[in-house]
C-alpha cells in the first residue's frame, strides 16, 4: 500500500508538469533512500525528477555547550522553540550556511549576538550602513544618476566590483546543484568586501573637488545595497534599513 501510494502522489506531481520533485530528509532515514528510488523504478517513474538531499543532524550549542537532547527522557529542543530564542532570519541563514553533507554546530548564543561574530548581523548591517549613505546624500540633495564608474580606481572598490559581478553564477550555480549555502557564503563575502570599501573610501565627502567621485561611490554602493537585498531576499531575510 505504501508503495503504491508514493507513486500515485509523484504521478500526480508529474501530471503538473514540474520539473523535479526534491525530498528533504535528515540522516537518521538515509536508509529508505534507495528503497524509495526503488519504488520510483518499478512505477516505471521518471527517475531523474526526483531528488533526495540528505541533511545531517544538528547540533545545539550555548555558550560552547552542547544542549542535550533526548527523546527518551522528554528533554527535546523543538525548531519553534530554536526561533522564539534567536529569531527566523539567524534560524534561516545558520540552517542555509552549511552543505547538507556537513555536521551543524547552531550555536544559539552567537546567533543573537550583535557584533560582526554573526553572520547575519554582519551581512545585516551592511545593507543598513548603505541604507544610511543613501539617506545622507538624500538630505544633502546629491544627484549621484550621473556618476561615473571609471573613476573607481581603488583596490576595494574594484573587489567589491568583482564580488557583485559573479552574483549570477551563484545563482545558477544553486539552481543547478540545489546547495543553497553557496548564496549564504557568498553573502558574507559581499558584505566583507563592502565593509572594506567603505573603511578605505569615503563615500560622500562634503569637498567640492571630490563631487564626482562622490557620485561615482554613491552610484557603487547603491547597486551593492541591490545585490545584498536580493540574496537577503533569496534567503528569506529581512533587509533593514536601520539597526
Amino acid at each position: 500500500y505504501f508503495a503504491s501510494d508514493v507513486a500515485y502522489h509523484y504521478n500526480k506531481f508529474f501530471e503538473r508538469n514540474y520539473d523535479k520533485v526534491i525530498n528533504i530528509w535528515g540522516a537518521d532515514h538515509q536508509g529508505h533512500a534507495s528503497f524509495m528510488k526503488a519504488i520510483i523504478k518499478a512505477f516505471e517513474l521518471p527517475e531523474e525528477n526526483l531528488s533526495l538531499i540528505i541533511n545531517q543532524l544538528v547540533t545545539l550549542k550555548r555558550g560552547g555547550e552542547i544542549v542535550r537532547i533526548s527523546k527518551r527522557t522528554g528533554d527535546i529542543v523543538t525548531l519553534r522553540d530554536v526561533v522564539e530564542e534567536v529569531g527566523p532570519d539567524a534560524c534561516r541563514f545558520f540552517f542555509l550556511s552549511r552543505d547538507a553533507n556537513s555536521q551543524m554546530d547552531f550555536d544559539l548564543e552567537l546567533a543573537v549576538k550583535e557584533s560582526q561574530e554573526n553572520p547575519v548581523y554582519y551581512i545585516q548591517y551592511a545593507h543598513a550602513r548603505i541604507a544610511s549613505i543613501l539617506r545622507l546624500a538624500e538630505d544633502r540633495k546629491i544627484n549621484y544618476s550621473d556618476g561615473i564608474l571609471d573613476l573607481l580606481t581603488h583596490e576595494s572598490e574594484l573587489s567589491l566590483i568583482r564580488k557583485m559581478l559573479i552574483f549570477p553564477e551563484i545563482v545558477e550555480l544553486i539552481t543547478r546543484t540545489l546547495e543553497p549555502h553557496h548564496i549564504a557564503h557568498y553573502s558574507i563575502e559581499l558584505a566583507t568586501a563592502f565593509h572594506w570599501m567603505y573603511q578605505n573610501c569615503r563615500v560622500v565627502s562634503s569637498l567640492p573637488e571630490d563631487e564626482a567621485l562622490t557620485k561615482s561611490r554613491l552610484k557603487l554602493v547603491e547597486a551593492a545595497m541591490i545585490v545584498l537585498s536580493r540574496c537577503l531576499d533569496l534567503m528569506s531575510m529581512d533587509a533593514p534599513n536601520e539597526m
